[in-house]
């Protein structure tokens, strides 16, 4: 059963009559052009009333889109579609964020279908009523095929353009105009120089995976892209995670939007068993083989940090008799397909991918995902896992940790707020010693710079001064009283330790450079024996 959240306006006291009929939107473009000389407070949004929803068909759509839903075998929506749907029904713009695998897809493709259906008209010529932007091939070719599931039923027309492959295709899909036009932002881009699309129609905008179109460079094909559009559109932004960078585009796309957030950001699937090995680089091919050999592991998605990486990761299985494919963006486009398709009807039991498939891709079953290098980005972790203990089912989520990534676990670690597990194996390292604090709240920055001072060795050119002279002592090999063989101040405050003292011969401090001067001048300067 799932929560549907139904928007009940009421006016605030507290906002002057002025602004009573502004939405916040407009408030904030009314301040920024200096209008107000004197800064007032923002209406706080009033928390929704919340109502049980128990099927599709409480969400007032129609008979055609049930059907297709019921036939899928979807009964009850999730907490992101039963809060989102009814306010995209209204025409509002919306920002939704909800962590992976909870249908984000149907929350967004449910509603413009219905309003497909519901203001059937012809696309003009090289047009489309729908944009929906998607930052990988995989991603929106799965969003393409959810459209072609859901509207079965219903006489609207879609298409999918992505790179990768021929563009004369795409062009002669796009001269008969379409309803609905999924895409990523660079093949759109080209398609448009090309003027073989024309945004001037658009009536719902859709922005999907906000965080990773901006993680892989495609704001400036975005801001072109939004430029193009008509001033009066529907926006929908759809995201596993929501930073603080992209806070500025969607105040500048969305007008007074309503906000749906099922789940905290940066949060791991419930059901999903976590655990981490301490493992050697070189240790950790044969380590994943030994894995593998488990019969449990029915359909592993294996992630690595670079193309290359993939690629040997494959070679190794294959030569170890395992059935394992690689996807990666030096792979073409039709081996993409043909090795998620093996994949999906269980022909590839091991699939090795970047994090180009850490998104988006709906794969029934995966048992478990194997994190071969960690992420250098700590969401990136929480889209990798979750792909699997998808629609409800458990999953098991495998991390290999070398000594030069234990930053990186700490960082995943303080993301999701909890420390993973350790998992002993033989092939990993044994006794390793969990980091100091707790998950979640490092050291403040004034302890660490202390810690760096204290065990930074002091230098100075006033080696000779000692405490009395109200001065710290410190060791300087270019000391003549040191260079003689006097380490009468070596006690004190900063002067060299005396544990180097016994290396030393007839007491001659060892060369070290020291405010610019070399060794050499050092050795130099030593009285002759």
């Amino acid at each position: 059963m799932s929560e549907l959240a139904v928007p009940a306006r009421q006016p605030n006291p507290n906002i002057p009559v002025t602004w009573e009929g502004l939405s916040a939107h407009q408030a904030r473009a009314t301040i920024a052009r200096g209008c107000f000389r004197t800064w007032c407070a923002l209406p706080t949004p009033v928390r929704s009333k919340v109502l049980k929803v128990n099927s599709f068909a409480e969400l007032n759509l129609s008979s055609p889109v049930l059907k297709a839903v019921a036939s899928e075998g979807y009964e009850v929506p999730t907490p992101i579609q039963a809060q989102a749907i009814p306010y995209l029904m209204q025409g509002r713009d919306l920002l939704g964020i909800a962590q992976t695998g909870t249908g984000k897809t149907a929350a967004f493709a449910l509603p413009i279908l219905e309003r497909m259906a519901r203001h059937a008209q012809r696309p003009a010529r090289n047009t489309c009523r729908a944009l929906i932007l998607s930052p990988t091939r995989e991603l929106a070719a799965q969003i393409g095929e959810s459209f072609r599931t859901y509207g079965r039923n219903l006489k609207v027309s879609r298409a999918v353009v992505f790179g990768g492959v021929s563009i004369n295709k795409q062009i002669s899909i796009m001269q008969g105009g379409v309803d609905v036009l999924v895409a990523t932002p660079g093949r759109l881009v080209d398609l448009i120089e090309r003027r073989a699309v024309s945004l001037a129609n658009v009536e719902v905008f859709v922005l999907d995976e906000v965080d990773q179109m901006l993680d892989l460079g495609f704001i400036h094909a975005i801001r072109k892209i939004v430029g193009l559009l008509p001033k009066e559109r529907q926006n929908l932004f759809f995201s596993a995670t929501m930073p603080k960078e992209i806070a500025g585009l969607a105040d500048a796309l969305l007008k007074d939007p309503a906000r749906v957030e099922v789940t905290p950001v940066a949060t791991t699937v419930e059901r999903i068993t976590q655990g981490v090995i301490h493992v050697e680089p070189a240790q950790k091919l044969k380590l994943l083989n030994e894995l593998l050999k488990d019969n449990n592991m029915t359909r592993t998605l294996v992630f690595t940090r670079t193309k290359h990486g993939a690629d040997r990761v494959v070679k190794g299985l294959s030569q170890a008799g395992l059935n394992a494919a690689a996807i990666h963006g030096n792979k073409s486009q039709n081996n993409r397909e043909r090795a998620l398709a093996g994949f999906k009807a269980g022909k590839v039991i091991v699939l090795v991918a970047t994090d180009i498939a850490a998104r988006g891709i709906d794969v029934d079953g995966v048992s478990h995902v194997v994190n071969y290098d960690l992420p250098h980005v700590p969401e990136s972790y929480v889209h990798r896992i979750g792909r699997t203990a998808r629609a409800g089912a458990d999953g098991t989520a495998i991390a290999f940790c070398t000594p030069e990534d234990r930053p990186l676990l700490r960082d995943i670690e303080r993301t999701i707020r909890m420390a993973i597990p350790v998992t002993v194996h033989p092939l990993g390292i044994a006794n390793v010693q969990p980091h100091q604090g707790r998950p979640g709240r490092p050291k403040p920055q004034q302890q660490r710079q202390q810690q760096q001072n204290q065990a930074r060795r002091p230098h100075s050119k006033n080696a000779g001064q000692n405490s009395q002279n109200g001065k710290k002592a410190v060791w300087n090999p270019l000391d003549p009283a040191r260079a003689n063989g006097d380490t009468r101040n070596h006690s004190s405050g900063g002067g060299k330790p005396q544990r180097h003292q016994a290396n030393n011969r007839n007491g001659h401090q060892p060369p070290r450079r020291n405010n610019g001067n070399s060794w050499m001048k050092a050795v130099s300067q030593r009285p002759a024996r």
